[in-house]
């Protein structure tokens, strides 16, 4: 039987915008990860605003950028909810956001010889 509160801050009832948006522990993941694509605050607070957000042509940040970043930490934010459920171990906010950081570098490195991924890397590392 799956619980119904969050593992990751047993504070509020999971469901996906709770887990993977504004739970506090991924609201810190988030913090870390959106940074790297310069806006100020956390763009978005559901689920809709985050797909509005990726496809958004009037954002600094390239696109396919977005799309990395947030592929890559929802998929880091259900891999620690699943880790917390199953093993019971804690992986720290700071800790997932440097696998994130390290995943995006790496996807990007690995098509650095497409067009649309070779000047990402500068928009990524800061």
């Amino acid at each position: 039987e799956v619980p119904t509160s969050c593992c990751l801050c047993s504070g509020s009832t999971e469901t996906r915008d709770h887990l993977l948006l504004t739970c506090p522990f991924s609201w810190e993941v988030w913090q870390h990860v959106i940074y790297r694509l310069n806006p100020p605050t956390l763009p978005f607070h559901d689920w809709n605003e985050m797909l509005s957000w990726i496809r958004s042509p009037a954002i600094s940040s390239p696109i396919i950028l977005r799309k990395l970043a947030v592929q890559s930490t929802v998929y880091h934010l259900w891999k620690q909810r699943n880790n917390v459920y199953h093993n019971n171990n804690i992986i720290g906010p700071v800790v997932i956001a440097r696998m994130i950081y390290r995943e995006v570098k790496n996807t990007i490195m690995a098509r650095r010889d497409r067009k649309k991924f070779q000047n990402l890397l500068s928009s990524w590392i800061i």
